[in-house]
Parts: C-alpha cells; sequence; structure tokens
C-alpha cells in the first residue's frame, strides 16, 4: 500500500527518488500529456457550461484520478515512488525546505520569474517547456508575489467545518466545502496557492510546476479529513443535474470513473497521519 508523506518528512534519497521519476517522466513524454490535460479542462470549464475538473462538485474526484495516474506513473519508472503532499499551513514561506535546490528549487527572479536553481531549473537542461501558454520556455514562480499569504490553519479547519459537501448552482458561486477548498469563495484555499506560487502555477498549465502535484496531493488529503469529521455527509449532487457530474456519471476524459470511485482513497494509498 502506498503511504503518502509530508514533503518535510522525506529523507535525502526519498526526494532524489521523486524528483528522478519526474525528470524520467518529462524524457518519456508522459508529463506533458498531464500538462496538456489540465489545461484542456480547466479552459473548457466554465460556470455556464458542462464543467468536471474545476469550479463543479467533481473538482476533487477528478483531481485525485489526476493525482492516482500520474503516481502510477511514477511508479513504472521507480516502484518505491509516492506522491508527496506540501502542507502550506506550516510550509509558508519561501525559506521552506520545498524549495531547497535539492528538491523544487526556488522563487524565480526579478526580471522574468525564470527559477535559476534546483532540477526543474533552465540551467539543469531537463524542464522545458513544450506545453506553454505564452514563448517562455523556462520555469516561473514569483513566491509570496502580490502580496499573498498562504492559507493559515485556521482557515483550513473554517472550512473544513462545513457539513455539506457542494450546493446549487454546482459552480464557483456555490456555498459549500467543496467551493470553500477549492477557493472561489469564503477564505480561498486552493486557488489562492496556486496565486502565491505564480509563474505557471497561475495558469492552466500550472502542473508545469511539479508542486503542482504536491499542493493537490494536500488538497486531496483535506477531502480525507473532511470525510473523516463528516461520515453522513455524502458527495453532491447524487442524481443527473444538467452540465456537472453525478456521483454515477463517468467523469471525462476517463470513461469508467465516477464519483462513487473516487470516494474510498484506501484501496489506492494512505496518508501518513492516517491512525
Amino acid at each position: 500500500m502506498a503511504v503518502r508523506k509530508n514533503q518535510s518528512s522525506l529523507t535525502a534519497a526519498e526526494k532524489r527518488n521523486f524528483v528522478n521519476a519526474i525528470l524520467g517522466l518529462k524524457r518519456n513524454g508522459a508529463y506533458d500529456e498531464f500538462v496538456r490535460l489540465h489545461n484542456q479542462f480547466i479552459m473548457s470549464d466554465t460556470d455556464d457550461s458542462e464543467r468536471v475538473g474545476h469550479r463543479s462538485p467533481s473538482f476533487l474526484p477528478w483531481h485525485r484520478q489526476l493525482l492516482i495516474r500520474f503516481e502510477r506513473e511514477l511508479q513504472k519508472i521507480d516502484a518505491s515512488v509516492t506522491l508527496p503532499y506540501w502542507d502550506w499551513t506550516v510550509d509558508r514561506t519561501a525559506r521552506s525546505s520545498l524549495w531547497a535546490s535539492d528538491f523544487m528549487g526556488g522563487t524565480g527572479r526579478d526580471r522574468d520569474g525564470q527559477v535559476t536553481d534546483g532540477p526543474f531549473a533552465r540551467a539543469a537542461g531537463n524542464w522545458p517547456m513544450n506545453i506553454r501558454v505564452d514563448q517562455r520556455t523556462f520555469l516561473r514562480r514569483s513566491l509570496g508575489g502580490g502580496g499573498l499569504s498562504l492559507p493559515t490553519r485556521a482557515e483550513v479547519e473554517s472550512v473544513l467545518s462545513m457539513s455539506v459537501y457542494d450546493r446549487a448552482p454546482w459552480n464557483s458561486d456555490s456555498d459549500g466545502f467543496r467551493n470553500h477548498l477549492e477557493g472561489w469563495r469564503g477564505v480561498n484555499l486552493h486557488n489562492r496557492v496556486h496565486v502565491w506560487v505564480g509563474g505557471q502555477m497561475a495558469t492552466g498549465v500550472s502542473p508545469n510546476d511539479p508542486v503542482f502535484w504536491l499542493h493537490h496531493c494536500f488538497v486531496d488529503r483535506l477531502w480525507v479529513d473532511w470525510k473523516r469529521r463528516h461520515p453522513n455527509s455524502r458527495y453532491l449532487p447524487a442524481s443527473a443535474t444538467p452540465d456537472v457530474v453525478d456521483l454515477h456519471k463517468a467523469m471525462k476524459p476517463w470513461n469508467d470513473v465516477t464519483p462513487a470511485d473516487m470516494l474510498d482513497h484506501t484501496p489506492f494509498y494512505t496518508y501518513d497521519t492516517e491512525a
């Protein structure tokens, strides 16, 4: 059983293996297919039309399936690798070990946002931007840009306390746990982290920055926490609803995966904080 760990507890060897597996996916072309897929859906998911991966109840199960598929691709290269998570309520600054040169690398330089250290820096020659929204072919970041701060534990607790998973109109105006976690309402958790990192993380091609996976792994862990606190709360909508994915409807682009299939994570992995 795969156990997903806090990135701050990884050994030097575990960090190295994770980075090397990511670089291996980049070399064989599989990594860029994940970037392409994510960008396709973030561009097509809107409040008033069909929405699957974002602005919708299926935001959490869709990304859980994306993480599972990405983790399996990493394990084809190194069977020991599992996805780590970034607890941004604790590791809250650009000085955190997450951003060290032996792991994710640091922030971008002032003039163009280019990341200049670490395994994903342009100078290392291993990380070209093949799926991009502009002509810049290097990884960019602006950690803490715009005066934003990362979400606090108190803000996370306020969202975890919500007992209703989602509500009509099932989009970015919804008042429920999913939308507050996704970040379109309230204290803004998930979305704020994307903007705090900046660069490609603030665009549809956000998986171009490998920290995307660590961020979404923590979002997924928060969903696990929420389900434990509210065992009687269910995924909504439970039945057919226009433009959104109900409990038993397949989630595009996968024709064989529904939200119901993703409610229990334990057949696939556990987290190091679980009892």
